[in-house]
């Protein structure tokens, strides 16, 4: 499959359940995950900071499914409400778990899909499960450092 996609949006929280931040760019650091973001930093607390390894050193989160749900669902999320990592266009998330990917200068490989979670709705205040099932990202581990930027083109490693 020959694809290109394109990053939207970049954001992260330095704190669990805090707002997420919308910047420019995002540092990717390789076997750490994303420079001043809470799992980085070890502040996240709840279910995730109990798991330990590459499953949430970065996350990736489709924009066409935010056109679907609010086609479908009339529900309207705004891309950091998703609390990922990155924001995609085009970027065929599904078909990337155990493969090798670019996104801007950083080299990441797709781990696994994520599914949607109580946590979701706490902190957007409304409910997204049933919209969001098999459908909510992919973890992605880092496997070299670089700079993500709004705009910058994702591409597979492993055609």
């Amino acid at each position: 499959m020959v694809w290109q996609g394109e990053v939207l949006s970049v954001h992260f929280a330095e704190d669990g359940g805090a707002h997420m931040l919308s910047p420019d760019a995002i540092e990717a650091i390789a076997g750490q995950g994303v420079r001043g973001d809470r799992y980085c930093l070890g502040r996240e607390s709840g279910h995730f900071s109990q798991s330990k390894g590459a499953r949430r050193q970065i996350t990736l989160f489709e924009n066409e499914v935010l056109e679907t749900i609010l086609r479908d669902h009339s529900l309207k999320l705004a891309p950091e409400e998703c609390r990922m990592n990155i924001v995609t266009r085009g970027v065929p998330l599904t078909h990337l778990v155990g493969q090798r990917f670019q996104a801007g200068g950083a080299v990441l490989r797709g781990l696994k899909l994520n599914e949607p979670c109580a946590r979701l709705n706490e902190v957007t205040g409304r409910r997204l499960i049933k919209a969001l099932i098999h459908r909510c990202g992919l973890f992605a581990e880092i496997l070299a450092d670089g700079e993500i930027r709004r705009g910058d083109r994702i591409t597979s490693l492993d055609a």
